[in-house]
């Protein structure tokens, strides 16, 4: 392990598909040590994976770090959002979590909008209006198919709390992960007890929501990591709070994230609330807002369609005139929950590469078209587009984004942000920084520049002709049998 000028501090990214941990010195912000471990998703109509295999995953990702894990005087963990994690009086999992992408809950989601008073009084409340993505609508969901399960949680977490909670043995989460649920008020910054009286939940059973640079507790001894007990924890955060965070952003600057979902953010110093439900008025990890519009199909659909193809995913041709919607899991913008892929303008000459190319624009198209309403009427419109996420190595999405946006775009060299984001906070409790300032610090954000192109005006109308003449079929999709 190289010699570190500061004291270590571990960053911990639980996404869907694995844990990743980096070990940081807090001074220069150089990674010292790195593990990652996989999970599994279920397949089929649900989209549910077992906590349980979150903490094994933390566990062997950090054997994996050695003793520089020993020695870190602070650590703070990153989570996939909006999971509904449901535990029994012992803190064992009453059943699967029900994950981010799981979309069963369109039904109750349109039916909590309408009990409430609709989009607007929802945005109004809580910053946004809950799809079938928000954690209140999956909680609504296990209430109606599995009432047996609801009646024997005695504790809801989100997959992050989960985690910190094994740490420290104390129910805490934080603002930026709690706006993601839908019975968190961005207007109070509190749980709404009207909204947790609709769908039957006891605030109780909720965590305690820590405040920015707030330690969440201490390690406990009653486990096997490589800990030392009384290592100071963070509150944690959600994934894409913990990516800006890594970045130190200011607000203004536009984040294009391409992961199994695809997400533009921003950080503002005003509270969002969009009633269209296209932006969701998301608190940050340190006191502003950080209003998002994600989708649910990004780098693993258009994966998908490379390998029915036969192509490598970099193997695109350009010249297409077909219009590829790869909403393989259903859509959450624009919100399509129960709808499918859709193509348009085959033709006999159409190329399997031009076929690829669509399926990188649909993917595209939806984040981009959501990026004015994410930033402030003020923002820079010539500021970089800071491009992040398993995608953005990419040249074929590099290309697309640049293309579609005609923005410049700028690739950041530091690699995982959310760990490093999340090491950024842990590294905030020692020094009594803010974590963004930490990780200005680090120069993670530094990167190559990609200059602006004109603006492919043409694709981008043809694909809002094509997605608003199918509106009736996509729609019909979401209507339950």
């Amino acid at each position: 392990m190289s010699a570190a000028e500061g004291p270590l501090v571990v960053g911990v990214d639980s996404s869907t598909q694995s844990t990743k941990v980096l070990v940081v010195d807090a001074a220069t912000g150089q990674v010292v040590a790195s593990g990652q471990a996989p999970h599994t998703v279920s397949s089929g109509d649900g989209r549910e994976s077992d906590p349980r295999q979150w903490w094994d995953a933390l566990c062997e990702a950090l054997h994996q770090c050695g003793e520089a894990a020993h020695e870190a005087a602070a650590v703070s963990i990153a989570g996939q959002q909006h999971g509904l994690v449901t535990l029994d009086a012992q803190g064992a999992p009453v059943r699967p979590a029900l994950l981010w992408n799981d979309v069963r809950s369109a039904p109750q989601a349109r039916r909590l909008v309408e009990e409430l008073g609709g989009s607007k009084a929802w945005a109004e409340r809580t910053g946004s209006v809950p799809g079938a993505s928000f954690t209140v609508t999956k909680w609504a969901w296990l209430a109606e198919h599995e009432p047996e399960a609801a009646r024997s949680t005695a504790a809801v977490r989100l997959p992050h709390d989960y985690l910190t909670q094994h740490l420290t043995g104390e129910g805490t989460t934080d603002r930026g992960d709690a706006s993601g649920t839908g019975w968190w008020a961005s207007t109070t910054e509190a749980y709404d007890e009207e909204i947790l009286a609709l769908v039957g939940l006891d605030p109780a059973l909720l965590p305690r929501v820590v405040r920015p640079g707030e330690v969440a507790g201490t390690v406990r001894d009653s486990h096997d990591l490589p800990f030392s007990k009384g290592t100071l924890v963070a509150a944690g955060t959600g994934d894409n709070a913990a990516a800006a965070l890594g970045l130190g952003l200011r607000p203004g600057t536009p984040v294009l994230s391409l992961g199994t979902s695809g997400t533009v953010y921003a950080v503002s110093r005003h509270r969002t609330a969009d009633p269209s439900g296209t932006v969701a008025g998301f608190a940050d990890a340190r006191g502003d807002w950080l209003p998002l519009a994600c989708t649910l199909n990004c780098t693993l659909a258009v994966d998908r369609v490379a390998a029915l193809l036969g192509l490598d995913r970099e193997a695109v041709e350009p010249g297409t005139s077909v219009t590829l919607l790869p909403y393989l899991d259903g859509e959450r913008t624009p919100n399509l929950p129960n709808a499918s892929g859709l193509l348009h303008g085959l033709r006999h000459d159409t190329t399997a590469g031009q076929l690829l190319q669509a399926a990188y624009d649909g993917a595209v198209h939806a984040l981009l078209g959501a990026l004015d309403l994410v930033l402030d009427q003020d923002a820079d419109r010539t500021t970089p587009l800071l491009l992040i996420g398993g995608g953005a190595r990419g040249t074929a999405w590099q290309q697309t984004v640049r293309r579609l946006s005609g923005r410049p775009v700028q690739i950041p060299e530091a690699r995982e942000l959310v760990a490093l984001g999340a090491a950024a906070q842990a590294a905030g409790l020692l020094t009594g920084e803010d974590p963004a300032a930490v990780a200005r610090r680090w120069r993670t954000a530094d990167g190559p520049v990609l200059e602006a192109v004109d603006r492919d005006e043409a694709t981008l109308n043809r694909i809002s002709g094509v997605l608003s003449d199918a509106a009736p079929l996509l729609e019909r999709g979401t209507r339950t049998p």
